[in-house]
C-alpha cells in the first residue's frame, strides 16, 4: 500500500494563510538547502526526492486556482484535475529563484534548476542535464580570521583546504589503466531513466551510471571508481580593504573538482575584536581621557590611529562624552566609495587624590 502523501503546508513549513511572498520564502530557502549541488555526495539522492517533494508543493500553493482546490478536496481534488496535465503550470519559479545566482544555481530560472538534477518535465531529455553544470564540482566554504587593520589594509592570506580533485592514477576516469568502460545496462547508454507518477512522466539522471550512459567494469584502486582522490591545498587569497565580518569572497574554481567543472572556494570574513577601537559600518570609535585643566582650558592631545598617531585639538569648556571626528582616518569602503572616519569620544578624568596646594587652589576655584 503507497503511503500517504505529506501535507504540501507541512512540507513547506507555512500555515495555511499564509501570503504568497510567505509561501515563495519558505520554498527559496528550502531550495537552496536541498538542492542537490549544495550536498555531500553521499546526500545527493535524499535531497533529490526532497527538492522534488518541496517544488510540487510550490507548484500548488503558488497557484491561486490550484491552491484552492487543494484547500477543498486536498491531494484527491489535484491528482483528479491534473492527472493528464502540467501540475508545473503557472508556477512562478523563475521569481523565486531569481536572487539564487550567486550560490550556483543556474541564475535563477527553474528549468535550469531542475536540468541540475536530469529532469526534463513532458518532453525528452534536457540538453543540459548532461551538460557542465550538473557535474560542476561543489562548492566549499571555510572561515578566516582577519584583524582590524587588515581589514582597513587588505591583506593576503594562506588558508588550508581540504578538497576532492582528479585521481592522479586515473586521470578523473574512474577506471584502472589498462581498462575501458563499458554501456550502462540499466540505461542502454541513455545516461536517463523515465519514470511515471501521476499520469505524467519524468526523465531523469540514471542511478546506475549517474547519467554518464557508461560503467566500468574494474575500478580504480586508488579512487575505487570515483575519479577524485580528497587532498590538502594550500591557497592565497587577496582579501580587499574594508571587508567585515560576514563578508563573502568566492574564489572560482578553488572548490572540489567534479566530471566538467570545478566549484568554487567561498571564504567567509571574521573580523577580530580589537583592545582599543570598535568598529561601526566604515567608521572606527576609540575614548580618551583628558584631565580636568585641559578639558577647561582647552590644548592638543595625541591619538591614536590605524595607522600610527595623530595631533588632535581639545578647546577649552569640553564636556565629559563629546566626541570628535578624525576625517579619513577609519576604514576603506569595500566598493570604493571613500574612506571612514575616526570618532573620539573625551572622557575627563577627575582626581581621586589631591595634593595640599591643588587642594588649596581647588577651594579657591570654587570661592571665585
Amino acid at each position: 500500500m503507497a503511503a500517504a502523501k505529506r501535507d504540501y503546508y507541512e512540507i513547506l513549513g507555512v500555515h495555511k494563510n499564509a501570503s504568497l511572498d510567505e509561501v515563495k520564502k519558505a520554498y527559496r530557502e528550502l531550495a537552496l538547502k536541498f538542492h542537490p549541488d549544495r550536498v555531500p555526495h553521499e546526500q545527493k539522492k535524499e535531497a533529490e526526492e526532497k527538492f522534488k517533494e518541496i517544488s510540487e508543493s510550490y507548484a500548488v500553493l503558488s497557484d491561486s486556482q490550484k491552491r484552492a482546490l487543494y484547500d477543498q478536496y486536498g491531494h484527491s481534488g489535484i491528482d483528479q484535475k491534473y492527472a493528464q496535465e502540467d501540475i508545473f503550470k503557472g508556477a512562478d519559479f523563475s521569481s523565486v529563484f531569481r536572487d539564487l545566482g550567486d550560490f550556483g544555481l543556474g541564475g535563477g530560472l527553474f528549468d535550469e534548476i531542475f536540468s541540475d538534477l536530469g529532469y526534463d518535465f513532458f518532453g525528452g531529455r534536457s540538453g543540459r542535464a548532461s551538460g557542465s553544470r550538473r557535474n560542476r564540482g561543489r562548492d566549499l566554504q571555510i572561515s578566516v580570521s582577519i584583524t582590524l587593520e587588515e581589514a582597513a589594509t587588505g591583506t593576503e592570506k594562506t588558508i588550508t583546504v581540504p578538497r576532492y580533485e582528479t585521481c592522479p592514477v586515473c586521470s578523473g576516469t574512474g577506471a584502472r589503466p589498462g581498462t575501458r568502460k563499458t554501456t550502462c545496462p540499466q540505461c542502454k547508454g541513455s545516461g536517463h531513466t523515465v519514470v511515471g507518477s501521476r499520469g505524467f512522466f519524468i526523465q531523469q539522471t540514471c542511478s546506475r551510471c549517474s547519467g554518464e550512459g557508461s560503467v566500468m567494469q574494474s575500478p580504480c584502486l586508488e579512487c575505487r571508481g570515483e575519479g577524485r582522490t580528497k587532498i590538502t591545498r594550500k591557497i592565497k587569497v587577496k582579501i580587499p580593504a574594508g571587508v567585515d565580518t560576514g563578508s563573502n569572497l568566492r574564489v572560482r574554481g578553488e572548490g572540489e573538482v567534479g566530471t566538467a567543472s570545478k566549484g568554487d572556494l567561498y571564504v567567509i570574513i571574521e573580523t577580530m575584536p580589537h583592545s582599543v577601537f570598535q568598529r561601526h559600518g566604515n567608521d572606527i570609535l576609540i575614548e580618551v581621557g583628558i584631565n580636568l585643566s585641559k578639558a577647561v582650558l582647552g590644548g592638543d592631545i595625541i591619538v591614536p590611529t590605524l595607522k600610527g598617531r595623530a595631533d588632535m585639538k581639545i578647546p577649552a569648556g569640553t564636556q565629559a562624552g563629546s566626541i570628535f571626528r578624525l576625517k579619513t582616518k577609519g576604514i576603506p569602503d569595500l566598493h570604493g566609495r571613500g574612506i571612514g572616519d575616526e570618532l573620539v569620544r573625551v572622557n575627563v578624568e577627575i582626581p581621586k587624590r589631591l595634593t595640599p596646594e591643588q587642594r588649596r587652589l581647588m577651594e579657591e576655584f570654587s570661592r571665585l
